[in-house]
């Protein structure tokens, strides 16, 4: 296609970028084998950020594809999808206002609020107060150190007991553009702590079993994007051979690695890094996970954005042998969440449901016997897509616990 060497003319390899002034976010609709072709050139040619699918690998006919492009491939853009008829709209007009606009209110950066996104050194300071003040409910621990050695924390939510208790694990942040994640791990600490003893779900909830809730799995990505470039995504490993940081540690479990939806290029934002658990941060988790599998029940990962509810498998298109039980959780979980604020949900294996990729955190619980184990992706569903304002993270939050307890219940009455 002759359009295409336009492209290479002018392609240059942007560094990352502290700003996105005139950045645009487009959503594309291909309906014709072309169109898919079409966009998958363009990865390739120009430097264009995929927000969902997040490889362009994963473009199909007659499904959404929401990009980022940088400001100076715009024109070219716009010539290729007119020439070539592929419908499209514009769903962030300008992406650094949208960065701006993501902060309602700018207190002190140094103090916590459960509606703000909180930087790392928030974060940090906010579990050593919260588990000291709490001692009879929660505790912290380390597993670990980060790639460029930030500690990975743990709360142990739950009533001391003289026996070990079965459990129930969450992390938050696994990709560090999806703040509205690990905002939400903050928030469940708060409400599990605020309501125990009121509410009667929390309240047996925690006097039976304990939760595990990791609030940023990969810290090293998470204060990179609050203090260099709001879009990374991966963790911030250096490897031999490459000038490109960081692998996806959702690309990096030992759960069909590498085979679909992940790339084995260094650079990618899906890049599925040199071996499962090559990434410490998921060495960490992995090895604590195994050392606590017998009495972990529950997985939950929290991720954004799409609004789904997800199940394995997404490194496979077969069925898991629990797939009617996993949809009935998910589908009632997903009213519980739609009862507060009518936010709509799909529910499904991840597969087929969203896209397949290998390697993610839960297709690895669940194959290790982690029956309930699920993906949330919160809201929204491409409006803002990773810069949800801060105005959202409360009711956000508030709809998500509904859907979590719901799930945490029904774990708790069936502990198998």
């Amino acid at each position: 296609m002759k359009v295409f060497l336009l492209f290479g003319l002018v392609a240059v390899a942007l560094a990352d970028l502290a700003h996105f002034e005139g950045e645009k976010v487009f959503r594309l609709k291909p309906v014709l084998d072309e169109h898919v072709t079409l966009i998958k050139e363009l990865a390739k040619t120009i430097e264009v950020d995929f927000w969902r699918p997040d490889d362009p690998d994963l473009v199909s006919i007659d499904t959404d594809v929401d990009i980022r492009v940088p400001a100076i491939y715009l024109d070219m853009v716009y010539t290729v999808l007119q020439q070539h008829d592929i419908q499209y709209k514009v769903l962030i007009e300008d992406l650094q206002a949208a960065v701006d606009a993501q902060a309602d209110n700018k207190p002190s950066p140094r103090s916590h609020s459960y509606t703000k996104y909180n930087s790392w050194p928030v974060i940090e300071s906010w579990m050593a107060s919260i588990a000291s003040s709490n001692p009879s409910l929660i505790s912290k621990q380390a597993i670990g150190k980060t790639y460029e050695g930030r500690p990975m924390t743990i709360l142990k939510l739950g009533k001391k007991s003289g026996s070990t208790k079965p459990a129930i694990f969450i992390d938050c942040g696994i990709h560090a553009r999806e703040w509205i994640s690990p905002a939400f791990c903050q928030w469940f600490v708060k409400e599990a702590l605020s309501t125990y003893g009121s509410d009667s779900e929390m309240t047996s909830l925690l006097n039976e079993m304990d939760v595990f809730v990791l609030p940023v799995f990969n810290v090293d990505g998470y204060d990179y994007t609050h203090k260099s470039n709001r879009m990374w995504r991966k963790t911030r490993s250096r490897q031999s051979g490459t000038s490109c940081y960081g692998a996806d540690p959702n690309r990096n479990f030992d759960a069909g690695w590498c085979t679909m939806g992940a790339s084995k290029r260094p650079c990618d934002d899906t890049y599925c890094g040199r071996a499962p658990e090559s990434e410490i941060e998921v060495k960490n988790v992995a090895d604590f996970i195994r050392k606590n599998r017998s009495i972990i029940k529950g997985y939950l990962t929290i991720h954004s954005y799409s609004q789904l509810l997800l199940f394995p498998y997404s490194y496979t298109y077969k069925l898991a042998a629990d797939h009617s039980e996993l949809l009935k959780v998910a589908q009632g979980a997903s009213a519980a969440l739609r009862s507060l604020y009518g936010t709509r949900y799909t529910s499904g294996p991840g597969a087929t449901t969203i896209y397949p990729a290998a390697g993610g955190s839960d297709d690895w619980a669940y194959d290790l016997g982690v029956k309930y184990s699920y993906t949330f992706e919160l809201r929204d569903e491409g409006d803002y897509g990773f810069l949800l304002p801060e105005s959202q993270i409360k009711p956000t939050c508030e709809e998500t616990m509904l859907a979590v307890k719901y799930i945490a219940a029904y774990v708790q009455k069936n502990l198998y």
